[in-house]
């Protein structure tokens, strides 16, 4: 199959930037109705699911929207029922979560890589659902989106993040060691797919190919799919400023200055 054109820059920025819009919008009314919205971010290594954090999250405040991703569980975590350690990350009334990977690393990192057993395994395909229809009955907004990367595709984004010093980070062994275990990790997918897809909180499948078709796409549905309204806003009147009461500045020399790098980028 011939790979598809990149979707255009001009038209991709100008369309993000209308829809971060939107989403501090969205953010303004989850602030104000006490509403609380989790957004589950899964999908294979590289295949575009922290950029697109990154773009939904860029003009959010921190205070009211934050990104949860979760390091290796602890020993003590370990011991706990396995969802509790997520629950503690939960919203509150008027906050967005987004889960940068989340609960669902049972099903496939877990699973293919063998650190949980056939039972715990077995266990959390059963209570997955059930726990997501709490989380929903609750009143939760509860979305997850699953990003779909070819085996091509996610192999070229590995070798451009090998090859760039200021994405290596991104990598680690068992990053690479996904290459082959790719048909393993499918299976895993598929049948997370066939025990959680539920009518009450469906898998939403993004097609990231192209990271730029597949941040809109995931951005627009996820506007499209929570009926926020637009809050009408008091307008703010920036005060006069008060007579000068002859404040003078202590000399610049007796403090601790930042040294003027971007002098000598001029020089």
């Amino acid at each position: 199959m011939a790979k598809s054109k990149r979707f255009p820059r001009e038209i991709y920025e100008t369309e993000l930037l209308r829809l971060q819009g939107e989403l501090v919008q969205l953010q303004e009314w989850v602030r104000t109705s006490g509403t609380r919205l989790v957004v589950v971010f899964e999908g294979r290594d590289a295949a575009g699911k922290g950029s697109t954090i990154k773009r939904v999250a860029e003009h959010l405040n921190p205070r009211v929207c934050r990104i949860v991703a979760l390091p290796t569980p602890t020993e003590r975590e370990r011991t706990q029922w396995y969802f509790q350690r997520y629950v503690d990350h939960l919203p509150a009334a008027g906050e967005i979560v987004l889960l940068d990977r989340s609960w669902y690393n049972r099903a496939g990192v877990e699973r293919v890589m063998g650190f949980c057993t056939p039972l715990e395994y077995q266990r959390f395909l059963r209570q997955c659902p059930i726990f997501e229809n709490l989380l929903v009955e609750d009143g939760i907004l509860l979305r997850k989106y699953w990003f779909s990367v070819s085996r091509a595709e996610q192999e070229r984004r590995f070798r451009e993040r090998l090859e760039n010093p200021l994405k290596r980070w991104k990598l680690s062994p068992m990053d690479l060691e996904s290459i082959t275990r790719w048909d393993d990790y499918s299976r895993a997918r598929d049948d997370m797919l066939v025990h959680t897809d539920t009518e009450t909180v469906p898998w939403l499948v993004v097609e990231a190919e192209d990271k730029r078709r597949a941040r809109l796409n995931m951005i627009a549905h996820l506007l499209s799919s929570v009926p926020w309204q637009p809050v009408a806003r008091e307008p703010l009147v920036l005060p006069e400023r008060p007579t000068d009461t002859g404040y003078t500045r202590p000399p610049r020399d007796v403090e601790h200055q930042v040294p003027d790098h971007a002098a000598s980028l001029l020089a």
